[in-house]
């Protein structure tokens, strides 16, 4: 009866890399992807706005709840836009 850990360490892979493909092949769903994402990112930065404001303008909102609140959606907003500086993709 052999060891399980010579049987276990003998079928080791590294992975050093990958490649994303994408889909290149499918230029219809290129479309609907993009707009999927699109209306996410939309809806995602136009909620995260709404909060921060309501928090800011009314009075009653002034809490330590909504303070963090407020905080936490100002923070996914800047998480939700990415920004690459010194990068443009040549097309």
């Amino acid at each position: 009866m052999q060891n399980i850990t010579n049987i276990e360490s003998g079928n080791q892979t590294t992975i050093t890399e990958f490649i994303l493909l994408g889909f290149e092949t499918l230029p219809d769903l290129q479309i609907v992807l993009f707009l999927v994402f699109l209306v996410n990112y939309i809806v995602t930065m136009a909620g995260n706005i709404l909060i921060v404001a309501v928090v800011v303008t009314d009075r009653h909102l002034h809490t330590p709840m909504y303070f963090f609140l407020g905080n936490l959606s100002c923070l996914e907003t800047s998480y939700t836009s990415p920004s690459c500086p010194g990068y443009w993709p040549v097309f």
